[in-house]
């Protein structure tokens, strides 16, 4: 729950608030539209692959569900000015791969580079073990296609320039 100080006042009067841990949201909301969200669901109901859902009234993006494909019929779907008005390509985050990955503990694994549509994911050998994932950050656009198809689990996001792989 956000803090009494940097409650707004719409959010005071309405009984809700648009805390953090609402999680990722849709690509082109920042923080303060989600003031105008009115949690109607429309974005949840347009979404091709299924991966908007409403937490605490407010969209956001579960990966584990599907992959953002930049469509914009979320957008489109929103009666309220939630959403940035240019077509948006990529996420202010990126993928992060953890040490949990099984490449890097030593299992043959390229699941996530297979499924990544940018490409961003390459594969770097290693001498006496599996090749290891290594992303390429300006090409990821954290759009989460390889986070639910990562067997590991090892597959989060992080802000752009905290990314480890």
């Amino acid at each position: 729950m956000e803090d009494a100080h940097t409650l707004s006042r719409r959010s005071f009067l309405t009984g809700r608030a648009t805390p953090d841990v609402a999680g990722i949201r849709p690509p082109g909301v920042s923080r303060s539209a989600l003031e105008a969200c009115t949690g109607c669901g429309a974005c949840v109901e347009s979404c091709p692959t299924g991966i908007i859902s409403l937490v605490r009234s407010v969209p956001a993006i579960d990966f584990a569900a599907g992959e953002c494909t930049f469509c914009g019929t979320c957008a489109k779907a929103c009666p309220e000015p939630v959403f940035h008005q240019q077509s948006v390509r990529r996420f202010p985050h990126a993928v992060s791969i953890s040490l949990g990955c099984f490449a890097k503990s030593g299992t043959a694994c390229q699941s996530c580079g297979d499924a990544c549509p940018e490409q961003a994911i390459s594969f770097r050998p290693r001498i006496g073990g599996p090749f290891v994932p290594e992303l390429n950050e300006a090409a990821c656009t954290g759009c989460g296609a390889c986070i639910g198809v990562c067997p590991a689990a090892a597959i989060g996001v992080a802000q752009r320039g905290d990314v480890h792989a």
